[in-house]
């Protein structure tokens, strides 16, 4: 049933208080709505949220929001429900009955938006219960991951051509904030548009100022801009080493700064980005692990201290800065070290294949696999210790084992995150008994006894979020709390923790046999190659607006420059040496002239009006009544 645009924008004013929609919000919801396959093109910070937000209040049953971002699932959900928006998400961690509660709430009517990960979409238990849920849509965020050309493609996401089998009269909204033509045309096909439909946000940042900045000494630089520009702030790096040395540079020359990265605990991870929001701390150093689905709208100013690996991952984390609409700046630290490094990460990134047949071997031997066995197993895996065993450098090892994946023999599953469990060591009745314990300590403890059972027989996989649900306490005070407890002895506390694994998806072949189709290896090869000379164009080009390069890689043409960017700003410093030049060549006779002969000088009039205003500033010629010289013709 199609909906008129009233019904959408009273729906946007009850709960986002908004009187209308912004760029091409409105066409994609009206779109989507009316039951058209929709991709919508929207830069960071252009609000993709509201274009399935809105349509899935409007219209009957659930839409299901598939999004890779644990982080950004929560927060969606928590800001849904505080504007009485019925919302829910499913994601490692929680436990089967937490699973069950949640899909038979939007089997029964309790759910109008289902958040799940891509990888949830494999799960039997899923499948079999969204048979039986009223979808409304599906909405596919972060497309650009189901390309296998793009730059951040993720194998969980072709399963959800395998959910349109079974909803096959279901649109599909697939949202993105960095797509190529290329990509753009992949993503309509991988998700099985019925017709190409495309909305395109421009990507132009107006108030966002790109500057490449070339220097060899990238710390000085970097503690030179932090303080000139105020305000909270971001620097990238490459590696965790990288993140905590620049944090304590800053730390150490007077900026308030912390970092974050991958391999850091959730606790820590939470506790970082929270004083980071709530602005206690100014300056967050990270790898590219964050940013994504962090919603801080008065970030003043992004910098690269490393120079990352595509065009789409620069202008995401750069997109960062300034989504209030204020002034904010976008800083890329370039040398030609840089040029080195990247280029080096082509050969890391896409080792030989014989290297790739030796890690192979290597791997069998480390888990003691003949040929011909292994198929269907699974194992835990430890990289650092792999590499010092057979001699390897952890990236190419690493880059030798997607390859092995994307070919089919085996899954590297790289971060796969075991759960948080507790079990109490004290009985109940001595629970009861307890005295001195903290308010927050008791809280943690009553809600823990309400949502599970068997916490006194064995260990149970508990839900930090949920029971902050229940005590008003954030995750990671949660989390402190059952340090605590489990300090007292009164429980015993098993926190999450990452472990990666190998999973053999065919039985250990001979080397010699391996496989590498072309799509695996040389065609990705050569799409990683050109993504890589893209973003040393930019870094490396002059004389070109920043801002048009940008648009121009996305397929979007702009016939303006933007005016603010380093080179742009080059360009009209290089015009106002040429006017003024051409103005004192024209005055050196020594004689009056009148004004209106400065039209002879072929030049647009605003460079020459802003030449000849700084040479009356700096007193070499004089302006009087009408006529113009240098001093002596006075």
């Amino acid at each position: 049933m199609e909906r008129d645009s009233n019904t959408y924008l009273s729906i946007l004013k009850r709960y986002w208080g908004y009187d209308s929609f912004r760029g091409v919000q409105q066409e994609i919801v009206e779109s989507i709505g009316s039951g058209h396959d929709t991709l919508g093109l929207m830069p960071t910070g252009g609000g993709k949220s509201v274009t399935f937000q809105v349509p899935a209040l409007a219209m009957e049953g659930v839409c299901i929001v598939i999004t890779p971002l644990i982080a950004l699932m929560k927060d969606q959900v928590l800001n849904l429900r505080r504007r009485g928006i019925k919302a829910t998400a499913i994601y490692s961690g929680l436990s089967r009955d937490e699973v069950i509660v949640r899909l038979e709430n939007a089997i029964f009517g309790g759910v109008k938006l289902l958040y799940v990960s891509p990888e949830r979409l494999e799960s039997e238990l899923f499948l079999a219960k969204l048979r039986h849920i009223n979808v409304s849509f599906i909405t596919v965020d972060e497309a650009h991951c189901i390309c296998q050309w793009g730059y951040d493609f993720r194998p969980a996401y072709l399963n959800i051509a395998n959910i349109r089998k079974l909803l096959p009269h279901k649109p599909v909204l697939a949202l993105t904030a960095t797509a190529t033509p290329q990509v753009i045309d992949d993503i309509q096909k991988q998700l099985q548009f019925a017709a190409p439909r495309v909305f395109r946000m421009s990507f132009e940042r107006k108030n966002l100022t790109y500057i490449v900045r070339q220097t060899e000494d990238k710390r000085r630089e970097l503690l030179h801009i932090l303080s000139r520009v105020g305000g909270s702030a971001i620097v990238y790096v490459r590696s965790r080493q990288h993140c905590k040395e620049i944090a304590e540079l800053l730390n150490d020359n007077g900026q308030s700064a912390t970092f974050y990265h991958a391999g850091l605990e959730n606790k820590d991870k939470d506790e970082r980005q929270q004083a980071w929001r709530d602005d206690k701390t100014r300056i967050m150093v990270a790898t590219n692990a964050f940013g994504m689905g962090i919603d801080k709208p008065d970030v003043r100013i992004v910098i690269h201290a490393d120079c990352p690996d595509s065009i789409e991952a620069y202008f995401q984390e750069a997109g960062r800065a300034g989504r209030d609409g204020q002034r904010a700046y976008a800083v890329l630290l370039y040398n030609k070290g840089d040029n080195v490094k990247l280029n080096k990460r082509i050969a890391d990134n896409y080792p030989e294949k014989d290297y790739i047949r030796k890690v192979y071997n290597s791997l069998a031997y480390f888990f003691q696999l003949a040929v011909g066995s292994g198929y269907n197993k699974t194992f835990e895996f430890n990289l650092v210790r792999f590499c010092q065993v057979y001699h390897f450098f952890p990236i190419q090892a690493e880059a030798a084992l997607r390859l092995l994946t994307r070919a089919g023999y085996i899954e590297y599953m790289e971060e796969e995150e075991s759960t948080d469990r507790v079990h109490f060591t004290l009985g109940r009745d001595e629970l009861y008994r307890l005295e001195g314990n903290r308010p927050e300590e008791d809280k943690v403890i009553v809600a823990m006894l309400r949502i599970y059972g068997g916490l006194f027989v064995d260990y149970v996989i508990i839900n930090l979020d949920l029971i902050g649900e229940h005590t008003g306490l954030k995750r990671h005070e949660v989390y402190i709390v059952l340090k605590s407890l489990n300090d007292k002895h009164i429980l015993h506390f098993i926190p999450s923790r990452r472990t990666p694994h190998i999973h053999y998806t065919q039985r250990r072949e001979d080397s010699a046999h391996l496989h590498f189709p072309r799509a695996v290896y040389e065609d990705r090869k050569r799409q990683y190659t050109k993504r890589i000379q893209a973003i040393l164009a930019y870094a490396e080009k002059e004389g070109i607006c920043r801002s048009r390069l940008l648009l121009a890689y996305f397929g979007e043409r702009s016939t303006k420059d933007c005016g603010q960017c380093d080179a742009c700003k080059a360009i009209g410093k290089q015009e106002r040496k040429d006017a003024r030049q051409k103005i004192m060549e024209l005055l050196a006779d020594g004689k009056q002239h009148d004004i209106s002969e400065l039209w002879s000088v072929s030049m647009p009039s605003p460079i020459v009006d802003k030449a000849l205003a700084e040479l009356l500033d700096e007193e070499d010629l004089y302006y009087i009544e009408g006529r113009i010289g240098l001093p002596k013709a006075f």
